[in-house]
């Protein structure tokens, strides 16, 4: 007998008695030692009278003690009686669980009675003869007092549940004749309740009995072996061959050899004990009149109907003609469609009266796709596009739903070809299921069946869900949820696959009542969906193609339908007819466009306020809307955008700074570049912009690299305070690059060639999609199209404007460290002004002043290289401290140890005629040699 399990209840145990108290001896005689002691020092009797304190303290500690104890017993014995109770409310509520467990896997004829869905569905080999006091799998452990042994004893048993045998062990009814009688027809009838005619066969009665058994779709007295056979016999009849045998007798009548239980009756009604096995179970009984057993049958009867063949739904089906037999298009109810023919008359199914869900299994080439077309179609062909939606989901090439993508009832197709579109449906999905709840509490209605929820039915139909559910098995939880609270939301499933074991968990299942079945290759499978192996036995090839078994929930065994197939013109005719009706609100976005303009974006998302960048519009299908990318100069803190050749960030980049007049743009050489950067720590400009940071560090060589880095970090981690908004592009973020784009807030990544890039820069593995188009990103956790911006303008190494053109002297001399002194000199001097004298260090006498190197009206540059310099070192101290100092950008090292300079100059580039001048105590500032 099927029983339920769970944890042991652990009773507390009982609480122990208190301890006596010890009588305190020492604190009894220390006061009288302590008396005698005062009494002999001072010799006053009076101190005698301390010595009675002792014994008196002592008895009172001994009363508080035990005042105190009886507190703390009673406390205990609160805590235990509570602890008692709220085991034995566990074991009521796990006895109540049983029960009703034992009730749903064993039901009576008077549950099978009650609930029609479960008739010709039991699965057990079990008879329920009455209900009783049986066995409990609760299980109670602990406590050793009399109060849990009671606990323990009540949980042994549960109360009131049902008392089967196998059926095998047959049954013999012995009492008055007329109860009896009542109760064996009431055991036969629960028989025959509970399993179809297919796998129960009444094989015979007695006389008085035939005229209802015979009723029965189950009766068939010639029915051989193979089926399990029930025999309903009277005292003193014999058996007939039968695997199951339920007798009637007077008390102490012949038990049948066939009958291993005995249930006799007792003069109290309907009571009784059931003797099985050497024991005995006193239980209750349910009976039926001959009355109340003929209008069952009759009932069980009406619902039966012949078993059809394959071969008497032959031919093809067109849906027009099922359409065109119906006046104007008249619905078959909320979401009803015909979609076959069914014993020569229209088939029609409908999702809210039949479903909400439904399911429909077939092997390959069986007619899978084009059942679920045709009900599409047939749906769109009677309902408006402002009553029913669909989504439709191809995971089997992509183009099953192609030719249904012109109905105006289709809100979206995903395949397994658009891995984004099946994720942009996911969270749309998601979304939809919150917005429709909202909106019902909203106006307070339960359903969508309420005119005041003003809520269109979106069907969503899924080809393939096993190829679904391995490439997104996060799925099978969403469609678990929208299975168990899309009835009253209005969103209905259709699943087409090709097996259902496996594939489709019993909770979902469970939720999607309207069963298809085409051929399918197991009649485990056929079982699965309809209870019995009929669909594993149609016929394969083009003579099974769309012959598929519907059950239905009111259906006592599923139906055979030939399916009608659908043509374009079917799909014409629905768009021609609803052409120009109102569509009720997608429940999602159309796909962001691959390119987007600025008149687009600000289309789609609005116009942005006046201090605010249109970069973008970002897809939120969690929340179904799509809204602008805004940034905001001077309040926003700044972005890094991350992406791999091609993909747009240079083009994003040059949106942004050429849509603000302060920006303050590093160009790409390195020189501009240092430049820019020094106007961004002393200006602190609203928007700052630097595309390629990371190409721009790796142009400087080390030390430069080195401080370009920490001065882009410094004018990063102080933008909030300065009021500055600083804008990166990079195409990978690693080392430095890394540390201070950390310090801006959002980050937009662009495609990248691998996934490990990706998630280096901060994207989720299951977001890298290296396919991305251009100006497609992440940013904040949405998908964004940025707007197309202008290209980059970029400055090359030829035309780049580090500092003055051709810078010659000013002053009356002018000291130059170069290399190749001579040959530079004499090039210097022919295209400087003639008032120029250059002067070669080399021709210089030792100790030479430089006030005899000056005449008047001229201006005197003395030039020589590192070395000459140190040689005359007392001229070069009279430069140091009077004179305008050149050094070459290829003589760093003569920059620190002849002009005496410890900090980093300004970048210069080697071999460009660059060199630093230094003067008046200022730091070093580029300048372009001619």
């Amino acid at each position: 007998m099927p029983t339920t399990r769970d944890d042991p209840i652990v009773l507390p145990p009982a609480p122990a008695p208190p301890r006596r108290a010890p009588f305190p001896i020492v604190a009894s005689v220390m006061p009288v030692v302590a008396a005698v002691a005062i009494w002999a020092v001072t010799g006053s009797f009076m101190a005698l009278c301390f010595a009675a304190l002792g014994p008196l303290m002592a008895l009172a500690s001994l009363v508080d003690g035990a005042r105190g104890g009886r507190r703390r017993r009673r406390e205990q014995q609160r805590e235990h009686a509570e602890a008692l109770a709220r085991a034995a409310e566990q074991i009521a509520r796990r006895h109540d669980a049983e029960r009703t467990t034992l009730w749903r896997q064993c039901p009576d004829a008077a549950a099978l009675l009650g609930d029609a869905r479960r008739q010709w569905r039991v699965s057990s080999d079990a008879l329920v003869v009455g209900r009783g006091r049986q066995p409990s799998a609760v299980r109670v452990t602990g406590g050793d007092d009399d109060d849990a042994a009671g606990l323990r004893l009540r949980a042994e048993h549960v109360e009131d549940a049902p008392v089967a045998i196998a059926l095998e062990e047959g049954v013999a009814v012995l009492g008055d004749p007329v109860v009896a009688g009542a109760v064996a027809r009431a055991l036969v009838l629960q028989l025959c309740l509970g399993r179809p005619a297919s796998d129960l066969r009444l094989v015979a009665a007695p006389a008085a009995e035939r005229g209802w058994a015979q009723a029965l779709p189950h009766w068939e007295p010639s029915a051989a072996q193979g089926r399990r056979r029930l025999a309903f016999i009277g005292e003193g009849e014999p058996a007939p061959p039968a695997e199951v045998v339920i007798a009637t007798g007077a008390h102490g009548a012949e038990v049948p050899l066939a009958c291993h239980a005995v249930l006799e009756l007792g003069e109290t009604p309907l009571a009784g004990r059931l003797i099985t096995r050497g024991e005995i179970c006193d239980l209750r009984v349910e009976a039926l009149s001959l009355t109340q057993a003929e209008a069952v049958a009759a009932q069980l009867a009406a619902r039966a109907m012949p078993v059809p063949t394959p071969h008497t739904h032959g031919g093809v089906v067109a849906l027009a003609d099922l359409l065109a037999g119906r006046a104007a298009g008249e619905p078959l109810g909320a979401l009803g469609a015909v979609i076959g023919r069914e014993a020569g008359e229209p088939a029609a199914l409908d999702l809210v009266a039949d479903g909400p869900h439904a399911v429909v299994v077939g092997t390959t080439g069986t007619g899978k796709s084009e059942l679920l077309i045709t009900w599409v179609t047939s749906l769109a062909a009677t309902l408006p596009p402002d009553r029913v939606q669909f989504l439709l989901a191809d995971f089997k090439g992509g183009t099953a739903f192609a030719p249904l993508a012109a109905l105006p009832h289709v809100a979206g197709v995903i395949t397994d070809l658009d891995e984004g579109g099946a994720r942009r449906a996911v969270e749309s999905l998601r979304a939809e299921l919150r917005s429709r709840e909202a909106a019902l509490a909203a106006v307070g209605a339960r359903d969508v069946s309420d005119p005041r929820a003003d809520l269109s039915r979106l069907v969503i139909v899924v080809d393939e869900f096993a190829a679904l559910l391995q490439e997104h098995p996060d799925l099978h939880a969403l469609f678990t949820d929208i299975a168990a609270r899309g009835r009253a939301l209005g969103m209905h499933l259709v699943l087409g696959t090709q097996r259902a074991g496996g594939v489709l968990r019993d909770a979902l299942v469970a939720n999607c009542p309207l069963r298809v079945a085409l051929r399918v290759a197991e009649p485990s499978e056929s079982r699965v969906l309809l209870g019995t192996d009929e669909a594993a036995a149609l016929p394969g090839g083009a003579e099974g193609r769309g012959l598929a078994w519907i059950r239905r929930v009111g259906d006592i065994r599923p139906r055979l339908t030939r399916i009608a197939l659908s043509a374009p013109g079917d799909v014409g005719s629905a768009v021609a007819r609803f052409a120009g009706r109102p569509r009720r609100p997608a429940p999602w976005q159309p796909p962001l466009p691959t390119q987007l303009s600025h008149h687009e974006a600000v289309a789609l998302a609005g116009e942005p306020p006046a201090d605010a960048i249109l970069l973008g519009v970002a897809d939120d299908p969690g929340r179904q809307r799509q809204t602008a990318v805004l940034l905001r100069p001077g309040v926003d803190r700044g972005l890094v955008v991350v992406g791999g050749p091609g993909t747009g960030r240079s083009s994003i980049a040059g949106l942004i700074a050429a849509a603000h007049p302060d920006a303050v743009v590093a160009p790409r050489d390195a020189e501009g570049a240092w430049d820019a950067l020094e106007r961004m720590e002393r200006e602190r400009p609203p928007l700052i912009v630097i595309d390629d940071v990371d190409a721009m560090l790796a142009r400087f060589p080390p030390d430069y690299a080195h401080a370009v880095a920490e001065r882009l970090e410094a004018v990063v981690r102080d933008a909030g305070d300065t009021g500055t908004t600083v804008v990166l592009t990079a195409a990978r973020l690693t080392g430095s690059v890394m540390r201070f784009a950390d310090l801006l807030p959002r980050r937009a990544l662009l495609a990248l060639p691998g996934r490990a890039e990706h998630v280096a820069a901060g994207g989720e593995p299951a977001g890298f999609d290296p396919h991305r188009a251009p100006g497609r990103a992440v940013l904040d956790g949405l998908e964004v199209q940025f707007v197309r911006g202008a290209p980059w303008v970029t400055s090359s190494d030829a035309d780049a404007d580090p500092g003055p053109a051709h810078w010659e002297p000013e002053t009356s001399i002018t000291a130059m460290v170069l290399r190749s002194a001579r040959r530079r000199g004499e090039h210097l001097a022919a295209v400087w002004p003639r008032d120029v004298r250059v002067v070669m260090l080399d021709d210089v006498p030792p100790g030479l002043r430089l006030s005899a190197l000056l005449r008047p009206g001229e201006r005197v540059v003395l030039i020589g290289d590192g070395d000459a310099w140190q040689r005359q070192w007392g001229l070069l101290q009279e430069v140091r401290a009077s004179a305008p100092l050149v050094v070459g950008a290829d003589c760093a090292t003569e920059l620190r140890t002849i002009a005496g300079e410890r900090e980093l100059p300004p970048f210069a580039r080697m071999r460009a005629s660059r060199a630093w001048l230094v003067r008046d105590g200022l730091p070093p500032e580029r300048v372009i040699l001619p």
